[in-house]
């Protein structure tokens, strides 16, 4: 969960490659002895895949299991087969319970055993309460690390507690307040903490509405929460409020770049875990998938144009204009289908004004249909002079930035309510449904005013 933001390093990919070139791994340790795990993290990534394994060799023991959470999943499954047993659970053993549990995927059984018999009873616990619940959930994102406080105590005897504690875990900008069934009943801001008098008693000063998540809320609505409130961390609680555990802010920038990168890789048909130095057939095998789907999504409209052969044949110029319509529809609709896919993640779309953006979209598509209708008209009569095709194209175009304005909106809505991606399967649709109503509308209209 500590996957920090990589900053780019090149001067450090190029001084490991030179070193690398002439042999001179000693120089490899020097370059990385000083650098952050998120920075070796990204050296690694720059590297060819070969060259992987003798700088992994170059990554001290003790910082090898932050590196590894750096990593893309693909880089870290390759970097995790070249080590031992022994040198892995020794790895692993220096992250806090919550960076375990996301590494644990990747490990092997034998290898998880030995990090359990390691763990003494408390932590062991913990960890099993951290892999109960889904990756993709508040009780996934958790940390078991929350400092808790009781309402009826003075603030001395807090900040007596905090000292014998000696260090505080990270991002911790508040206590929480409990009762004696571990209740959450509020939080106590470690400014207020910090800036009251002593004597005051924490009932006094805590805040008692706190933002907290049930434990299989999903962590695309914990990171917006965190963003719509501006939260450095939140607790996590059962279905009797009873604390679980805290998130904080470092996870959910996890989870928001996660989706970021979804929201690119997704619509080509690629993970957000792309390894673009991986070998040539891996890669290969991943992308033909994708390629074949478009491929058959191509036939079916090549199908729709081989319906009006005939007129084609007497009309040459209909073959020259007709990738217009095609392709303005898949650019209109990819506009809208792009707004309609971020309302559904951000919660802005939903089933109760769903109508009045389809309404709106439609609008908006018919007035650009219209719009582009006249220029396309104006260009045809000027290049071609066939007013026939202009009024074809013309009204094909209307028909089809229509049609995409509706795709847009609907198919994103109805793929995600069948429990698919509207990132991942709702472009390929929307293409498809933009070229055979294009071909469709201009070979269908040009064929009836034509004859």
């Amino acid at each position: 969960m500590a996957k920090a933001r990589r900053q780019k390093k090149p001067d450090y990919l190029k001084r490991v490659l030179a070193a690398l070139e002439t042999e001179d791994i000693a120089n490899v340790h020097t370059v990385l002895v000083d650098l952050h795990p998120a920075d070796i993290a990204n050296v690694l990534e720059g590297l060819p895949p070969e060259s992987r394994a003798a700088v992994w060799t170059q990554v001290d023991v003790e910082r090898r299991g932050e590196v590894l959470l750096e990593l893309p999943e693909t880089v870290r499954v390759d970097l995790v087969k070249l080590m031992d047993d022994p040198s892995l659970v020794a790895a692993v053993h220096t992250l806090d319970i919550d960076d375990i549990a996301d590494l644990i995927p990747d490990l092997s059984d034998e290898v998880i055993a030995e990090i359990l018999f390691a763990l003494d009873k408390q932590d062991r616990q913990r960890l099993d309460a951290v892999l109960s619940y889904p990756e993709d959930t508040a009780g996934g994102l958790m940390n078991v690390d929350a400092v808790t406080v009781r309402e009826n105590i003075n603030v001395e005897v807090v900040l007596r507690y905090l000292r014998r504690r000696g260090e505080l875990p990270e991002h911790t900008n508040q206590l929480f307040v409990v009762d004696r069934s571990d209740r959450v009943i509020g939080a106590l801001p470690i400014s207020k903490l910090l800036t009251t008098e002593t004597r005051a008693r924490v009932s006094q000063i805590m805040e008692r509405e706190v933002v907290k998540f049930a434990s299989l809320t999903a962590d695309k609505e914990v990171s917006a929460a965190f963003e719509r409130y501006n939260l450095i961390s939140a607790p996590v609680v059962d279905e009797s409020n009873r604390l679980l555990g805290r998130i904080t802010v470092d996870d959910v920038v996890d989870v928001i770049r996660e989706q970021a990168e979804r929201a690119v890789m997704a619509p080509a048909g690629l993970s957000e875990d792309e390894d673009i130095l991986a070998p040539v057939v891996r890669t290969t095998r991943k992308r033909a998938i994708w390629l074949g789907i478009n491929l058959v999504t191509a036939f079916i409209a090549s199908a729709v144009v081989g319906l009006f052969e005939q007129t084609i044949a007497k009309v040459a110029v209909l073959a020259v204009m007709m990738p217009i319509v095609a392709g303005m529809g898949g650019n209109a609709g990819t506009q809208t289908l792009t707004v309609v896919v971020r309302g559904l993640a951000l919660g802005i779309v939903t089933e109760a004004n769903a109508r009045v953006v389809l309404i709106k979209e439609l609008m908006v598509g018919m007035l650009n249909g219209l719009l582009w209708a006249v220029t396309v008209g104006i260009v045809t009569i000027l290049w071609h002079n066939n007013y026939l095709v202009a009024l074809a194209l013309a009204l094909a175009m209307v028909i089809n930035l229509a049609f995409a304005a509706l795709s847009g909106v609907l198919i994103p809505i109805i793929v995600r309510r069948v429990g698919v991606d509207p990132a991942v399967a709702s472009g390929v649709i929307l293409t498809t449904v933009t070229d055979v109503v294009g071909f469709f509308a201009f070979l269908g209209l040009a064929t009836l005013f034509l004859t």
